[in-house]
């Protein structure tokens, strides 16, 4: 008896994945709950684990297809040597008595080809067909029978395909030709769900919001020493090393309860106050960028910050964080100073109406009392929905997490 491989339940608001890598092929022997494939979805990369023990004896779904829940992924035959029967089922022997009725069969399959044309596309595809007066007609379906899938349209809108163009689709291009010297130095990789998923919510984002940046900088002098003279401590009480995101992650939050139109969205024409801070701190990885949440920052210490969000990297980092570390997030930080960043305009997570993007600490010259001194200066930048957060609100809530940061007495005194 063979035990059939499904796509598990993705997550809130997943309804499709990519398959990615098979770990097995047929005929391999496999243990329970053993890894088997990896999906990628919108969010995060998943491994898929063996619902029981025994032999790979069909892969359904081939790497690269798009699958939705529940989809047949593959079959696991029961005992060592069940793959091994299985093609055996495939010989001519036994089609002695049944050979008369080849020839009826033939017709059948024959017809096969036409199966595409009445094929309507996924739910998701009429969606995007839809919201962008497109035509499936247009498009070239890469599932099954030629049905038309979300990644087929998204695909066609990257090149550039549009409505007044479905007429003349041999004009539709999605760059010039390189010159012949160049082409074969190039490389041609398809992008990955991950990465189509971040470029469409950053166009969606500048397209749907009225988004506006803020600027101001931050002088680091405080938190530094107070880092420097605690951190070793700090990391043998708490095992966990002290580092600059657990002071901006608490300074957010004390902005965020005298701030609530920053830590709300919009749905449809009403506004949705949250009264908790899920943040989201964004981490940079070799498939992308995620965004992991910590929950209730507002009601932790920056000890349980920190903790949290070295969980949350190293998750990241290890393609390991689950669905539920990924959503609802209330408000966003990026640390673009990592990598060497002094400004830049972060874009929002959509549906949050506010991101904070922190850069590099420089050592600047700056007036102090009448006299010019070098301290560690840092811009901040906060990108708003200028719909619901006004301007006042934008840099009175900038102005907050600045004086939390140059006096972070006020962060333990909750001031």
């Amino acid at each position: 008896m063979a035990t059939e491989i499904r796509v598990p339940t993705l997550g809130e608001s997943v309804s499709e994945a990519t398959v990615g890598t098979w770990f097995k092929k047929v005929g391999d022997a496999i243990k329970a709950d053993e890894p088997i494939l990896e999906l990628e979805t919108d969010k995060v990369t998943i491994d898929v684990p063996a619902p029981a023990a025994g032999t790979l004896s069909e892969i359904v779904a081939q790497a690269g297809e798009t699958v939705g829940l529940g989809a047949l992924l593959g079959q696991i035959a029961e005992g060592a040597g069940a793959a091994a029967a299985a093609p055996a089922e495939k010989m001519p022997e036994p089609a002695a008595a049944p050979a008369a009725a080849a020839p009826v069969a033939q017709p059948a399959a024959a017809a096969a080809p036409q199966a595409p044309t009445s094929m309507p596309p996924a739910p998701a595809a009429a969606k995007l067909i839809a919201e962008n007066n497109l035509s499936a007609d247009q498009l070239d379906g890469s599932g099954k029978r030629g049905q038309v899938l979300k990644g087929d349209v998204l695909a066609a809108i990257s090149k550039g395909i549009s409505a007044p163009a479905a007429a003349e689709p041999a004009k539709v291009q999605a760059r010039a030709p390189a010159p012949a010297e160049d082409a074969g130095r190039e490389e041609r990789v398809k992008m990955t769900r991950l990465r189509q998923t971040i470029a469409r919510r950053l166009k969606d984002a500048q397209n749907t919001a009225a988004m506006l940046t803020t600027y101001n900088e931050v002088d680091m002098s405080a938190v530094m020493s107070l880092r420097s003279k605690y951190k070793d401590i700090f990391e043998k009480k708490h095992g966990v090393k002290l580092g600059f995101m657990g002071f901006f992650t608490k300074a957010v939050t004390h902005a965020l309860k005298e701030l609530p139109a920053v830590n709300a969205e919009i749905d449809g024409t009403d506004i949705i106050y949250k009264n908790f801070c899920h943040i989201g701190v964004a981490v940079g990885t070799d498939k992308g960028l995620v965004v992991p949440i910590v929950r209730d920052a507002d009601q932790m210490s920056i000890a349980e910050i920190e903790k949290e969000i070295g969980r949350l990297g190293k998750a990241a980092r290890d393609g390991t964080l689950s669905m539920a570390d990924m959503q609802g997030g209330t408000f966003t930080i990026s640390n673009g100073g990592v990598y060497g960043s002094l400004m830049s305009s972060p874009i929002l997570n959509a549906p949050q109406s506010g991101i904070l993007g922190m850069h590099k600490i420089q050592d600047r010259p700056v007036a102090i009392g009448g006299q010019v001194v070098i301290r560690p200066m840092m811009y901040l930048a906060l990108s708003y929905d200028h719909r619901i957060v006004d301007g006042k609100e934008a840099v009175t809530f900038l102005v907050r997490v600045k004086e939390s940061l140059e006096d972070p007495e006020r962060l333990v005194l909750d001031l």
